[in-house]
């Protein structure tokens, strides 16, 4: 009985391992850049609701809606998907400050809502 050695210049099923190796840089490509487009999806997100919770609480501090301002910040913020960090009432003008927490980092988003500037 013959054994046969392979070479170490033998090529057969290089190509399975390119592929393979490909595969897995694609794959390790995928999963590093999901943290980052869910964050970007975050921070639109967080943007829309900062400027909800602004719109209702001006609307509030007019006098269109009943309730606080703040309440009903932190209410409307709650409905989209973020917490009320901070809520400032200067009048008619409110700036509310949103955020969400997403794995160890935490996305924000910053607000203003009044009447126009000819009516304040």
């Amino acid at each position: 009985m013959s054994v046969r050695y392979r070479h170490l210049t033998d090529e057969r099923g290089a190509g399975s391992l390119l592929a393979l190796a490909v595969l897995a840089a694609v794959v390790a490509t995928l999963l590093l850049i999901a943290p980052l487009y869910r964050a970007l999806v975050l921070r639109a997100e967080m943007n829309g609701a900062a400027d909800a919770a602004a719109l209702a609480a001006a609307d509030v501090a007019r006098g269109i809606s009943p309730g606080t301002p703040c309440v009903m910040a932190a209410t409307v913020a709650a409905a989209n998907g973020a917490l009320l960090d901070e809520c400032l009432v200067d009048g008619v003008i409110v700036t509310v400050r949103v955020n969400v927490a997403i794995l160890v980092f935490s996305v924000a988003a910053t607000a203003t809502a009044g009447p126009p500037a000819s009516r304040r």
